[in-house]
């Protein structure tokens, strides 16, 4: 069983207005995806977007994922989209090995993608491993710092 939110450890993140909590046991990809290992099913991953990719998104409204249980994945695959209020995206593959399924709660709720994306909200799930250049939390948030004042030079440039 995955442990609660309570039993995890989180490390806080703000830059300029964009203020969240990771979990510091989780992978990371650098488009924005987290990767959780389940613990009661070794070789099985959880797969969802981050608070910052969720932010950016929206509302999740509507979602598909193609590949069909069991069948083969590989990082950088197209597996599906989402639909939000603000965006719409792709959904891409970030590990290797065998597409396990969609989130099932998320056809009964699925803007628990963005209330509670670290627990609830993951969207697929793979047996296998995580794909070549993942980060751990540190490095993810690097990452994010990096992102969000790019973000902000591009739409505040200087004169």
């Amino acid at each position: 069983m995955t442990p609660p939110a309570a039993d995890r450890e989180w490390i806080k993140f703000r830059h300029a207005r964009f203020t969240a909590r990771f979990p510091a046991d989780f992978l990371y990809s650098p488009s924005h995806y987290y990767m959780m290992p389940v613990p009661e099913d070794p070789g099985l991953w959880r797969i969802g977007f981050t608070k910052f990719a969720t932010r950016m998104l929206g509302e999740l409204v509507d979602f598909t994922f193609t590949p069909p249980e069991g069948g083969p994945v590989s990082p950088g695959d197209m597996i599906g989209w989402v639909e939000g209020f603000k965006a719409a995206s792709d959904v891409f593959c970030v590990m290797s090995g065998e597409f396990a399924g969609s989130n099932p709660a998320l056809k009964a709720d699925a803007c628990i993608v963005r209330s509670d994306p670290y627990l609830e909200g993951w969207l697929y799930s793979v047996r296998g491993h995580p794909e070549p250049g993942h980060l751990d939390a540190q490095g993810y948030l690097e990452l994010l710092n990096a992102t969000i004042t790019r973000m902000a030079e591009q739409e505040h440039p200087e004169e």
